[in-house]
């Protein structure tokens, strides 16, 4: 079949705005979740404690949980978004993450009820993981596979650039609630409306996405693989078939995953507990550095098309390894311009490392494979990095009383993602047409049909 062309760019405005849409609301979802962890959790789910650190640790638990859940959830949402299509996986996941959100709203407290209130606290929370675990695979495929090759590093950022609004919005919520409402209203029910508010967000994103199509390239490998005498997708297959992407992917992701959460997450807790700073302080900073990332993101995306994927992530890298050397001690100034210019700058860094990563992995993978690849490869990491950096962070500043030794934990993930990206292939300008034709002639080749004409793995 002849390869279609890319989307014009009004079709492919409207797909960056529902791959968007989702990814808002999933993170605003997510994130305020990991930030009712350090500010309302801790108190309300947990046994009392002396220890100032032992709330937050629980409550960084079942954060955790949501990280154990995402694997499985991209691995459910890649085997059937593979087979059925983008579209319907992602507003499934759009729907579920609203609905256990809104419940979380509604849990009662530790006081109330004892042990059940963070038992459907981490029900829920898995619940919220399997379904951003599926999200994030279908929303940046949904864009990167309508993209023309020679700019899909800038437009597949864009669903990247929707987590820091996400995340903005959250910040927002909980800012207002925290400096309208007194503590005791805040920690009693303020928290909750943040919660419930994820109801209105929920459906302005399933409408956004309710109004657009798969992607041709898409459409075009399902109807080759239903003419296959056996169908060929799902997370065993793309283990077997490309290995090297999946662990390559994972590679990429670890030192990202991990600085973005001593950034957003873990900088909250060190800030309010370690430096005791007000609360509507602290987010007032981390809001002004979601802008920044949010603003940061495409630019970057952009420069991956013009100089290359790999230079750019190798640069994200390099400043991850220095960034916690710097960035506490201008925390420990408790100078408020200092502070935001600390996050601003791990946010940049991370931008060099998150920004390429959507256009790199849908590069690795042939489309009947695609969603099951990303995911597997972006959420697999997230067990053993997003999801206990802030619990080792937190532990090692309890135990050390230092920061140096969290800065060490970074720049070892740092070190690990770097030989990831000097394994990694250059796949700038890369055409998916190209990458499935590639991989149907290894499938032919195994029949016996045609010699493979070219046996390099994509």
């Amino acid at each position: 079949m002849a390869s279609s062309a890319p989307a014009p760019t009004s079709r492919l405005g409207k797909v960056v705005v529902a791959a968007m849409a989702g990814t808002v609301v999933e993170w605003y979802e997510f994130f305020l979740y990991a930030t009712a962890a350090t500010l309302v959790f801790n108190k309300i789910m947990f046994p009392p404690s002396d220890d100032p650190y032992a709330g937050i640790i629980a409550a960084f638990v079942t954060y955790a949980v949501g990280f154990i859940a995402r694997p499985l959830g991209g691995i459910v949402f890649g085997h059937f978004g593979d087979k059925y299509g983008r579209k319907k996986l992602l507003q499934f996941a759009i729907i579920l993450v609203g609905v256990t959100t809104f419940l979380m709203g509604c849990l009662p407290t530790y006081q109330a009820v004892g042990y059940l209130a963070p038992t459907l606290l981490v029900i829920l929370r898995f619940g919220q993981g399997f379904a951003v675990g599926g999200e994030w695979g279908g929303g940046v495929l949904l864009v990167a596979e309508h993209s023309p090759d020679k700019s899909r590093g800038f437009w597949a950022s864009w669903p990247q650039a929707a987590v820091p609004v996400g995340n903005l919005i959250a910040t927002i919520v909980l800012l207002v609630l925290s400096g309208t409402l007194s503590d005791d209203a805040f920690l009693g029910w303020g928290w909750r409306i943040g919660f419930w508010l994820s109801v209105v967000i929920v459906a302005i994103g399933y409408y956004i996405r309710s109004r657009i199509t798969d992607a041709p390239i898409f459409i075009e490998a399902r109807e080759q693989d239903e003419k296959s005498a056996r169908q060929r997708y799902g997370v065993l297959e793309v283990i077997k078939r490309y290995p090297r992407g999946v662990i390559t992917a994972m590679g990429l992701r670890f030192a990202e995953n991990i600085m973005y959460y001593l950034v957003v997450t873990f900088s909250i807790t060190y800030l309010a507990v370690a430096l005791k700073m007000e609360t509507a302080e602290i987010l007032g900073l981390v809001a002004i550095g979601h802008v920044v990332h949010m603003i940061v993101i495409p630019l970057v995306g952009g420069l991956t098309d013009r100089i290359g994927r790999k230079p750019v992530y190798g640069i994200g890298a390099v400043g991850a390894a220095v960034w916690g050397f710097v960035a506490f001690p201008m925390f420990n100034t408790q100078n408020p311009i200092v502070i935001i210019l600390a996050i601003v700058l791990g946010l940049v860094i991370h931008s060099f490392m998150y920004a390429p990563q959507p256009a790199i992995m849908s590069e690795m993978f042939p489309t009947r494979m695609r969603y099951s690849g990303v995911s597997v490869g972006y959420q697999v990491t997230s067990i053993v990095a997003g999801s206990i950096a802030p619990i080792i962070a937190t532990s090692l500043l309890s135990h050390f009383g230092s920061y140096i030794p969290i800065a060490v934990y970074l720049a070892i993930a740092a070190a690990i993602t770097f030989i990831a990206v000097l394994s990694l292939r250059e796949t700038r300008g890369a055409s998916l047409h190209e990458i499935d034709r590639v991989d149907r002639e290894r499938l032919r080749a195994e029949s016996g049909a045609v010699p493979v004409v070219e046996a390099e793995e994509a």
